[in-house]
């Protein structure tokens, strides 16, 4: 098929969701991912492929990986969305806590990317991970998403370095606070604008680092929160 073929993790709600039905608008080949029983209800109704699993588990983004070959015949783009990481006091974190925000924040980008570099090596494609403000503007408030998302920047910009040659970019977007979750009107009034973004505005910011109008952007951190101000 001669339309662009899109992966997108985590997309039964939310800025996942989102994503997808944008995409879905641009006639894209999709395959989305959740490890909600929703991401058939969502498949069925923007008429897409969907798939059970988790970022988490390597076989099922290996699987996804897979489904989008042979659906398609190919794979031009990804969208690597997740939940949420553990919080808490700084210093009362556990070890297992921590190591689970890598594997849910990190460790889905590095393996995922496993699976589609060596099929993107052949026609190039492009990568948005859905990261989060704290990546440049870390919050006390998120400790873990925080220091594990700055992570993610230093692995996007290897890997923007290890494989730009085969036209292959990656970029993250950092939201801000979005609609999908409750927000109050203290966390309002630190954003310049006044407001939340909606995860529609997001899900416009991943078509952009999708596109060919973003075709010289690899290995940057794309910030939509509204110039928020953290003070903690």
């Amino acid at each position: 098929m001669d339309n662009k073929t899109a992966i997108i993790t985590a997309a039964s709600q939310g800025i996942g969701e989102a994503c997808a039905r944008e995409l879905s608008k641009l006639n894209y080949n999709l395959v989305v991912m959740s490890s909600s029983e929703k991401i058939y209800t969502l498949a069925d109704e923007i008429g897409c492929v969907g798939v059970k699993g988790s970022v988490t588990n390597p076989e099922d983004l290996e699987e996804t990986v897979e489904l989008a070959l042979s659906s398609f015949g190919g794979l031009d783009s990804v969208v690597n969305n997740t939940g949420h990481a553990p919080k808490g006091d700084l210093l009362e974190i556990s070890d297992q806590e921590w190591l689970s925000a890598i594997d849910i924040l990190l460790m889905n980008v590095i393996r995922i990317s496993r699976f589609i570099v060596p099929v993107m090596k052949k026609n190039g494609g492009s990568i948005v991970n859905i990261s989060a403000f704290g990546a440049e503007n870390p919050s006390l408030n998120f400790p873990t998403s925080s220091v594990v998302r700055s992570a993610l920047t230093s692995y996007t910009k290897l890997f923007a370095r290890r494989y730009g040659r085969y036209n292959i970019r990656m970029n993250n977007l950092l939201p801000g606070f979005v609609d999908s979750y409750p927000v109050t009107d203290e966390i309002r009034n630190s954003i310049s604008l006044n407001r939340e973004a909606s995860v529609n505005e997001i899900a416009n910011g991943v078509k952009f680092l999708l596109s060919e109008d973003s075709s010289y952007i690899t290995g940057q951190n794309l910030v939509m929160d509204g110039s928020m101000v953290v003070t903690q």
